[in-house]
């Protein structure tokens, strides 16, 4: 039989809550089970289902309908990007949240889970503790172990699994951060903001806190913003700061979630210009470049839709479907199952307490109701008795998300 490494032999015994997820919404486990897939209402998708804006499907097609400009956009990128491109998106934050950012500030890369990966290789060291909130996007910890063999993954608690309050206390956070951060010494703090899996978005003191602290202490601030266009009030400051003023401030950005660009694969990096440099190297040994079409695309279709003012009205009206998507979710588990959840603050996601482990929970509605859940522990302990529901897949059919949680109180006796 091949021989794989001790490192992949070790994960694959220990499969990733990414991968496990993805297999339970699976067509063939739902079959497995006995239930039909077209019956199934899951509420498991970490993705988005609106549509992309019309102009960006435009720019693509005129590129692939003419020629020579689609043999053009196979030839290779600079491998941080294209610099019309990098200034399109220093362009786009500087409208969208004021920031003082410069094309230096900027490399562009194959969306955010190769970016993260890189972010960990070019800061840290193999050994050097990374520090994470409890519970957090569930792909950081294999893309720690598997950049950084030998280090460490710390957790702060954020949610209270009794109370299921998030962030009872905004002084005692800060007092946990800092005591933990002098005993770990960790290298990085990486968090997302709008949060996955809560929805949640960590108040600007908090973070202000947490930056003049990794700041005295030359810790990196790694803040993912895959969710950053879908803040459903007011941004906090700290989503406007520049990596200018912040040396220690990394930021991880994606297509992913704003524009509907899961499978098309593109994402940026903002940060001081060393930092940059820094990770420029790295990726020349991990994707070489980033992909040319997607950037040919993003660039055409953010200069005219920056000029035209069409980019900030597609953000608005997505968003507001996102907040709608949200009050139904949230008036549906109250209305037909009674059972705590947070309201949801960004993105596309709540976490609803269940009261009994998270996974038998899933598998016993899903088997008898056919409404997928995701549990979980795989996103932390503090979650081990809830599960995450993601409204995202329904934002443009929120009558299925109410039919869901009527199957399930009926199968509940509630």
């Amino acid at each position: 039989m091949p021989e794989l490494s001790d490192l992949l032999k070790d994960m694959m015994g220990k499969p990733s809550p990414i991968r496990q997820i993805m297999k339970m919404a699976s067509n063939k486990n739902i079959i497995n089970m006995g239930l039909d897939p077209d019956e199934v209402i899951s509420y498991g998708g970490g993705w988005v289902g609106h549509h992309a804006p019309e102009l960006f499907r435009q720019k693509y097609a005129e590129i692939c309908s003419d020629r020579e400009r689609f043999h053009d956009a196979g030839k290779y990128s600079p491998t941080l990007g294209f610099p019309e491109a990098r200034k399109a998106i220093a362009s786009m934050e500087k409208e969208l949240f004021g920031i003082d950012l410069q094309e230096e500030n900027v490399i562009i890369g194959a969306a955010s889970t190769q970016l993260t990966h890189d972010i960990f290789i070019t800061l840290a060291n193999s050994g050097d503790n990374v520090l994470m909130l409890d519970p957090t996007y569930a792909n950081y910890e294999g893309q720690v172990e598997m950049a950084l063999r030998e280090s460490r993954i710390v957790r702060l608690p954020v949610l209270e699994p009794e109370s299921w309050e998030y962030i009872p206390s905004k002084n005692e956070l800060v007092e946990n951060f800092k005591e933990i951060v002098g005993r770990e010494k960790p290298k990085i703090v990486i968090f997302p903001s709008p949060d996955n899996p809560s929805s949640q978005i960590i108040p600007h003191e908090v973070v202000k806190a947490f930056m003049d602290i990794c700041e005295e202490k030359h810790i990196f601030l790694v803040i993912d913003h895959a969710y950053k266009t879908q803040c459903f009030d007011r941004p906090p400051a700290y989503f406007s700061w520049s990596p200018n003023d912040y040396p220690y401030l990394v930021t991880i950005h994606s297509n992913s979630k704003w524009c509907r660009g899961l499978g098309r694969r593109l994402g940026w990096v903002e940060a001081h210009p060393d930092v940059i440099d820094g990770m420029e190297r790295t990726q020349q040994c991990s994707i070489l470049c980033p992909d040319t079409l997607h950037q040919m695309a993003m660039t055409e279709y953010l200069e005219q839709a920056l000029q035209d003012g069409s980019l900030k009205k597609y953000l608005d009206d997505s968003r507001a479907a996102y907040k709608r998507a949200a009050d139904v979710t949230v008036k549906a588990i109250d209305e037909h199952l009674g059972m705590p959840c947070l309201v949801p603050q960004g993105g596309l996601y709540t976490l609803m307490k269940v009261d009994e482990d998270g996974d038998e929970f899933v598998k016993r509605v899903l088997k008898n109701t056919g409404v997928l859940f995701i549990p979980g522990k795989g996103f932390g302990s503090t979650l081990e008795r809830g599960v995450r529901i993601s409204y995202g897949p329904h934002v443009e059919n929120v009558e299925v998300i109410k039919e869901g949680f009527e199957r399930v109180a009926e199968y509940l006796g509630k």
